[in-house]
């Protein structure tokens, strides 16, 4: 069974996430052949206080970039 995991900041509205989550499926349906069933989808909501690109947390970055 496919699991689809995605990690993304907090802030999306639940009508979002379920449009997602069906892209993300029907595009898996589409290309890999499995059925809707099968596939899985995790939603990860990570705060920008936990999540680093390029050693600098995504946090500082957004003070930064506000000043």
């Amino acid at each position: 069974m496919p699991m689809i995991r995605v990690e993304m900041y907090p802030g999306r509205t639940q009508d979002q996430k379920r449009a997602l989550v069906k892209a993300l499926t029907d595009a898996f349906v589409a290309t890999a052949g499995a059925t809707p069933d099968a596939v899985q989808v995790v939603l990860t909501e990570v705060a920008p206080s936990d999540w680093a690109v390029a050693g600098i947390l995504a946090s500082d970055k957004a003070a930064t970039a506000k000043t």
